[in-house]
């Protein structure tokens, strides 16, 4: 049984993480900017099913080794923290990139929901976070597998529910999220992101 307060650590860390845009409310975001709210929530239907499909290979595979995998957890969360920091810097200089990505001809919903989940599954660095931070709550005296499916389920109702808000937030809002405004939020976002590569840095088990 996971311990309530760290479940609720794990809540406010994912809704942390989530909240930073990154390619996939790159993808939701510009969608919504074209096509209107319907278009980023078939986006956010897509990514669901691509981190669905990302979290069941993260458990299988985790509860097969988490034993031997005790030594390296270490390793683990310094390459997770790297590549926090490396995503912040890269969101830093994009000097308005989601503003940019809303340039384009639109497409149906079909192709909205596999453009979601494409950019999860073509995106293995999906996985390699996934990997890099659910185990920091996983409490290696109890099910693994359990545990992970519980956690990873968890992360992608908080996804949803906040990708969601980026879809019809940018639907509605149209032309004014200027390509200024995004790269203020850019900027913002990317300093969150480095700051939270840090913290994932400093910890210990």
């Amino acid at each position: 049984m996971i311990d309530p307060s760290t479940y609720a650590i794990f809540i406010a860390a994912s809704a942390a993480v989530i909240i930073v845009p990154g390619p996939s409310v790159t993808v939701i975001v510009a969608s919504s900017l074209r096509d209107g709210p319907r278009a980023g929530l078939m986006n956010v239907a897509g990514t669901q099913v691509g981190m669905g499909i990302m979290v069941a290979v993260l458990a299988f595979g985790f509860a097969s080794v988490v034993e031997r995998m005790a030594s390296v957890f270490d390793i683990i969360r310094l390459l997770g923290a790297a590549y926090l920091v490396y995503l912040g810097v890269r969101l830093w200089r994009a000097n308005g990139a989601l503003a940019s990505a809303a340039e384009g001809p639109g497409r149906g919903n079909r192709g909205h929901f596999l453009q979601g989940l494409l950019v999860v599954l073509s995106n293995p660095k999906v996985l390699v976070f996934f990997g890099a931070f659910i185990p920091q709550f996983i409490d290696p005296a109890g099910d693994p597998l359990w545990q992970v499916l519980f956690l990873g389920a968890s992360f992608m109702l908080v996804a949803m529910v906040l990708d969601s808000g980026y879809a019809i937030a940018a639907g509605r809002a149209g032309g004014l999220l200027t390509r200024r405004r995004v790269g203020l939020l850019e900027k913002i976002s990317g300093g969150c992101l480095v700051g939270g590569g840090i913290w994932l840095a400093l910890q210990r088990r």
